[in-house]
């Protein structure tokens, strides 16, 4: 490496590491509210009967939501539109999203009647009389009932002839009904709403309204006609509707002037509220009217304690990770083990800064990714450390006394191929979650694309840089044992020796495979695949109580209360989680009373509901995830290498996620979208491998002679296996991290990747190297010129024999 080149290097590398560390230390993360706690509703915006919801619909629905959130008091509230009809509204801190969900889901349209009299009971959609509302509570449910929103309760009339006027149900009179004329008024008109505690009259909490100047002479107008008529006449009270439920239909006190009206500007909206129910109905008159009306699909509420536990046990997983990590690197690989350690952790502090510069939400998933990618970072200087060793072995004695950079700067230069392969290919399933992941999950794919670009910068430029400073120094040139680079290990120094001869067996390593994937099938078609909550909708509550909680006892006591489908799990000393399908808030109060007859108290620690036409959707869009993964690798990998070997790979890695998939039906283990996340790193761990396996077979092939083909196919596996395992070791220690230290909620991401892993490893040897040497056996490629001698290697030197390096049309050679 030229001294400019290090210095452009060293000034890159000291830029990037200060300007993480301003940012480390000067701006805060954002956490996803399953680290922080609190509420996330996803709404979905529907046809009216007069309004299209479309995305400008969508988008005045997060508006009016917006003012309504912001007079329920959360503190720093997000609301978002997702794609055309979808709005995400994240509450922080709420812990109980019934009021927040009856408050924000409701229509709120508002409006003011005349009373034209009394009427007779009207006929529901069939015929049948509506229930008439409860004596004392017709204002307080009209203000807060979430029934109010469709009008489908009984108490709504249907309209008369003329379809403006209704019949509506008395609030003051229980049993009998009120003949409305048309709205004079809408809440379009009001300025203002605010609750307030009424001291002097003694009506308890009121909602005062202002009026905008034209509305405000309407108002007048209406109140003026209203007071003309007899006292006592029905038709002296003026009605105040919410959602097609009257919560006020005050009379006109004998002071109001006939004609002329309440002036001011002002009305007052009484109804025996509760101080949370004015200020609920307040904040719905406030945010006005949703332009279309709104459904929850999806529901899901953390803990404070949940996400604190969460921060905490995986930020021990990354620094057990990271440390395990490094010291097998430093034992492996020496001084360049302890250089590309130093790299590890800059990787750490980069890759932090980054996700907090973009203001990305990290999420459980995505620290998960986060501590993940570490895998990967190593994964770049193993590749770098073991080709510098080959070149060192390749000077032979010439080595001795030579400049130690050179080896080390001909292996950044040939793996830099192999290098940008492997990461693309975890860079396109880092895609396909964040197009088709939602929630917390879509934090895992930024995060873990994140952490594969600044792997790329920390393994080939601060890596690089320390090891050209370090192999500068003369104690480390009279030394060359120390560098790492000496040695060519004893894995590699024993396979070399004597390489085995696997594809002599391929057809045996192919029947052996396919066995393995019949059990993986049989498993999917006996057992069945388990979807989680989030793909076949329905409502998951985990619980803690206060003493020990026997899952069988659990399960009895909810079957006993009218659950009998209900699926309990104990996931802990004190923690339950109850699975059942979509159910109402009341529901779930009767399986918490259960759970409290046999484990006393209990304090809901998550709460997850997903609606059936989400999770459908959900699922298909995880199948189509996949489907787009598989076609996506054989597509870039067609591009990069002949077809077999693409094929090759590819196969191997769809055998990887079948594989899985069976084992986690056979331990009858949820399917869910953390599942699909790691299913999809699955993807790019297994195609890296064969990739770095395959990219090898190529070089040797292209340099080998008359070397049978299943010959080179054996020297690749020798040549490549101290990677494949130094690598695998490098992510398994991260694993095996999060799996024991990552809480319940991760474990089951944990178990596997780490299947995934040790499959992708062992696929890459006994399915895509066999099925590669017999498709190439059945469609030849053909022949290179000059094919069996020696080529000129980079700079035209030329190389011969074991030692000679060839490029192929990508410049790849590992």
């Amino acid at each position: 490496m030229s001294s400019r080149s290090a210095f452009w290097r060293a000034l890159l590398a000291l830029a990037v590491v200060a300007l993480s560390l301003w940012i480390t230390l000067t701006t805060p993360p954002r956490l996803g509210l399953d680290l922080r706690g609190g509420t996330r509703i996803v709404l979905q915006t529907e046809d009216g009967p007069t309004a299209r919801a479309d995305a400008a619909a969508t988008d005045r629905a997060v508006e009016v939501l917006r003012k309504r959130v912001d007079g329920l008091g959360v503190a720093e509230p997000s609301l978002a539109r997702s794609g055309e009809r979808r709005i995400v509204v994240e509450l922080p801190g709420l812990r109980d999203p019934r009021e927040a969900a009856e408050v924000i889901g409701r229509t709120a349209q508002l409006a003011f009647h005349a009373v034209k009299g009394e009427a007779q009971q009207p006929a529901g959609p069939e015929g049948s009389a509506g229930p008439a509302a409860p004596e004392g509570s017709a204002g307080s449910e009209g203000a807060a009932g979430p029934e109010a929103s469709d009008g489908s309760d009984g108490s709504d009339a249907s309209p008369t002839s003329n379809g403006t006027a209704r019949v509506l149900a008395d609030p003051d009179a229980p049993g009998r009904f009120l003949d409305l004329a048309a709205p004079d008024l809408t809440g379009d008109g009001v300025k203002s709403a605010e609750a307030v505690l009424d001291t002097t009259s003694g009506r308890g909490w009121t909602v005062d309204l202002a009026f905008r100047d034209g509305a405000a002479a309407t108002w007048a107008r209406l109140t003026g006609a209203a007071a003309c008529a007899a006292p006592g006449d029905p038709a002296r009270r003026v009605a105040i509707v919410l959602d097609d439920r009257i919560v006020s239909a005050p009379a006109m006190q004998t002071g109001v002037p006939c004609g002329a009206g309440i002036g001011g500007g002002s009305a007052q909206i009484t109804g025996g509220f509760s101080a949370q129910d004015a200020r609920d109905l307040a904040a719905l008159v406030q945010g006005g009217a949703l332009p279309v009306p709104v459904t929850t699909i999806e529901q899901s509420t953390v803990g404070p304690t949940l996400g604190a536990e969460a921060i905490r046990a995986s930020a021990w997983a990354a620094v057990i990770g990271l440390a395990c990590t490094g010291i097998f690197v430093m034992v492996v690989y020496r001084l360049l083990g302890v250089l590309a350690t130093a790299a590890l952790l800059l990787y750490g502090l980069i890759s932090y800064a980054a996700v907090v510069a973009l203001g990305a939400t990290l999420t459980l998933p995505g620290l998960a990714g986060f501590v993940l990618a570490i895998g990967i970072a190593v994964d770049a200087n193993v590749l770098v450390f073991e080709r510098a060793r080959e070149e060192y072995a390749a000077l032979g004695r010439a080595a001795t006394g030579r400049d130690l950079r050179r080896p080390l700067t001909t292996a950044f230069g040939k793996v830099w191929s192999a290098v940008a392969d492997s990461h693309v290919t975890t860079l396109l399933a880092a895609g396909l979650l964040f197009v088709f992941a939602t929630g917390p999950v879509k934090g895992f794919g930024v995060t873990l694309a994140i952490g594969v670009v600044t792997s790329l910068l920390t393994a080939m430029v601060i890596t690089r840089l320390l090891a050209d400073l370090a192999l500068r120094l003369p104690v480390v040139r009279r030394r060359p044992a120390v560098t790492g680079m000496a040695g060519l290990g004893r894995l590699r120094t024993r396979l070399t020796r004597r390489v085995p001869r696997l594809m002599v067996h391929r057809r045996r390593w192919l029947l052996s495979c396919a066995g393995l994937l019949m059990v993986a099938l049989a498993g999917i078609g006996v057992r069945g695949v388990e979807f989680g909550v989030e793909f076949t909708g329905g409502r998951v509550v985990q619980y803690t109580a206060e003493r020990p909680v026997d899952a069988d006892a659990a399960r009895a006591a909810i079957a006993k209360a009218g659950f009998p489908d209900a699926v309990v799990q104990s996931t802990g000393d004190s923690d339950v989680s109850v699975r059942v399908r979509e159910s109402g808030d009341g529901e779930q109060r009767e399986i918490r009373e259960a759970l409290t007859g046999v484990a006393g108290p209990v304090e809901v620690e998550r709460d997850d509901l997903i609606g059936p036409s989400l999770g459908g959707e959900l699922r298909t869009h995880a199948l189509l995830a996949l489907g787009l993964a598989v076609a996506a690798q054989l597509l870039y990998l067609t591009v990069r290498f002949r077809w077999t070997y693409a094929t090759a790979a590819v196969a191997a890695m769809t055998q990887d996620v079948l594989l899985v998939i069976g084992l986690f039906a056979w331990l009858g283990k949820p399917v869910d979208s953390v599942f699909l996340a790691a299913l999809l790193t699955v993807v790019g761990y297994s195609v890296n491998d064969s990739v770095v396996v395959l990219d090898r077979l190529r070089e040797l092939r292209r340099r080998g002679g008359g070397v049978p083909l299943a010959d080179l196919a054996d020297r690749a596996v020798a040549q490549t296996l101290p990677r494949t395992v130094n690598t695998g070791m490098g992510a398994l220690f991260v694993l095996v991290a999060l799996a024991f230290l990552g809480g319940d909620s991760l474990t089951d991401f944990s178990v596997a990747l780490l299947a995934g892993v040790v499959l992708g490893m062992a696929s890459t040897v006994f399915t895509a190297m066999p099925l590669a040497v017999a498709l190439e056996h059945r469609n030849p490629a053909p022949a290179a010129p000059g094919a069996a001698g020696g080529r000129s290697g980079p700079g035209g030197r030329q190389r011969a024999g074991g030692a000679g390096v060839d490029r192929d049309r990508s410049g790849a050679v590992v």
